[in-house]
């Protein structure tokens, strides 16, 4: 009987893959596999229908509808959808390529810098892509740029997203770190406590790392291959950029940036009040950037609202606020006055934020295409936690438990199994239905077997992110010939990504010989 319920696991987890595959709906396909399954399996007498009956509990409980990591993801989405409609990406790549244009390959330095800000600003991968595609690559192509240089600048920039926080993978595979890391601590292995602020900390270093591999990359190139990133030629009557414009559309985002990452990093605020603050400030930022165009006078007030978020995180961090304490002193009475005043500002810049936004027609939109996406996550969650409770109905967790003991190289055997696996899924699959069907299984008994849990989840990350920029299947690529003009061969796409995709690989060997690179800052945190 045992091996007809592994066999029926394993024929459930080819019959997702395949679905998936044939291009069904993602969510419909776990969830309706894994129905079917189960009603096969209690017509044989192999699954016990407790497990569909304790379903509905276990999606209403902590792990799903309740976690507080998952309400940052609706946030940082919104925070994202509501920079894309607002073009703050162009106008950081027209300043960026402004401030660089008299550098050899300066354009394409501008492309990775903007993509490392656009990547901590919206965390979504094709939204990116699509973005830098358009606005960037016609410029570099008229600039003489080569084409694979050019299109590979732009992938690899694209898939930042999937590294750098605060990025919305990192926030699912917090969630999915952390109940594996619970499910090794009750057999008595790890710890079994995973924030999404420990994987914002271990994911900065190797983020930036890579953004400095790709800088150094377009350096050399602009040394031995010149030709191939000739500097920006600027018309004769173009005005040199102004304070003002570098201040709101470099400064701006960057302050935005600094403020959510500092309120999670620095302890000031938990991530989902950190998203809070960034979908806050995505309307603020948004309503700067339209209110010129909507012919308003609410800019100072939205720029006075912008600037009163990094006022109150001062105030927060540096005296205590609690207004019910026995005694008050009189600098903190001043401060909790400070930080009233600082409220009400930033309350009024949100509300004339959305006045602009509502004006020029960006509002409605926006929060449509943010609940569209949030709907589809939690849609996946759902079904994808539907299929992993059937799988192990069936004991198929046991079964990759102990396929990753038993495999060849000992732990490290198991974990070079679970990394390949991972990348070839990355081809077909998105990064959701990984995280949400994938890390589940594999994560306890990696975790068991010793290893970190957040070096873990960074390693994961790089390996997807490798994984989205690999042809033929790359889902960046695929972005890229989506939004590319018809010229650019997809040959000179494919092999402009190679040299990134090496400097990816040496990321990933970086971070596994040196695990400090992921767990020191985390650990800082701890202490």
């Amino acid at each position: 009987m045992m091996e007809f319920e592994i066999i029926l696991a394993v024929a459930m987890f080819a019959c997702a893959i395949l679905g998936l595959l044939a291009g069904y709906s993602v969510a419909l396909t776990l969830g309706g596999v894994a129905l079917l399954f189960a009603l096969l399996g209690i017509a044989t007498g192999t699954f016990s229908a407790s497990f569909l009956i304790a379903f509905p509990s276990r999606i209403q409980g902590a792990s799903i509808m309740q976690s507080q990591t998952l309400v940052a993801v609706p946030l940082f989405v919104l925070m994202g959808v509501i920079l894309e409609r607002s073009r703050v990406a162009e106008d950081l790549l027209h300043i960026a390529s402004r401030l660089l244009a008299r550098v050899r390959g300066g354009l394409g330095y501008a492309v990775i810098l903007v993509g490392a800000l656009l990547a901590a600003s919206t965390g979504i991968v094709g939204a990116t892509v699509i973005t830098m595609t358009l606005i960037a690559l016609p410029t570099m192509l008229r600039q003489g740029y080569d084409p694979k240089l050019a299109t590979g600048t732009i992938a690899a920039s694209g898939t930042l997203g999937q590294i750098i926080p605060p990025s919305i993978v990192l926030i699912l595979l917090a969630d999915a770190v952390s109940n594996a890391a619970s499910q090794a601590s009750l057999k008595g292995a790890g710890s079994g406590v995973v924030s999404v602020g420990d994987l914002f900390a271990g994911a900065l270093i190797p983020g930036v790392l890579l953004v400095v591999f790709y800088l150094l990359y377009i350096a050399a190139m602009a040394i031995f291959r010149p030709t191939t990133c000739p500097p920006v030629t600027l018309a004769e009557d173009t005005q040199p950029l102004t304070v003002k414009e570098v201040a709101f559309g470099l400064g701006a985002p960057l302050m935005l940036i600094f403020a959510v990452l500092g309120a999670i990093l620095g302890g000031v605020a938990p991530p989902t009040e950190a998203a809070a603050i960034g979908a806050a400030g995505a309307i603020l930022l948004a309503g700067i950037r339209l209110a010129d165009e909507a012919k308003s006078r609410l800019a100072p007030l939205i720029l006075a609202g912008l600037c009163s978020i990094i006022a109150i995180l001062l105030l927060r961090n540096t005296m205590d606020l609690r207004a019910g304490v026995a005694a008050i002193s009189g600098a903190n009475s001043i401060g909790i006055i400070l930080t009233i005043l600082a409220s009400l500002v930033f309350f009024a810049g949100v509300a004339a934020g959305l006045l602009v936004l509502r004006k020029m027609r960006q509002l409605v939109p926006a929060l449509t295409s943010a609940t569209h996406i949030t709907s589809m996550v939690f849609l996946i969650l759902i079904g994808a936690s539907l299929f992993s409770l059937v799988f192990r109905g069936y004991g198929g967790d046991e079964m990759v438990a102990a396929l990753l003991h038993q495999a060849p190289g000992g732990k490290w055997g198991a974990l070079a199994v679970t990394m390949l696996v991972m990348f070839i899924l990355g081809f077909f699959l998105d990064f959701i239905e990984i995280v949400f069907v994938v890390v589940p299984l594999v994560a306890p008994p990696l975790i068991m077997l010793g290893f970190d849990p957040v070096w873990l989840a960074i390693l994961m990350a790089l390996n997807l992110q490798t994984s989205f920029l690999t042809p033929p299947f790359g889902f960046a690529l695929f972005y890229l010939r989506g939004a590319a003009p018809d010229e650019i061969n997809t040959m000179d796409i494919w092999r402009g990504a190679v040299p990134f995709i090496g400097l990816q690989v040496a990321m990933i060997i970086l971070v596994a010989f040196i695990p400090s690179l992921a767990t020191w800052l985390p650990s800082l945190a701890a202490n």
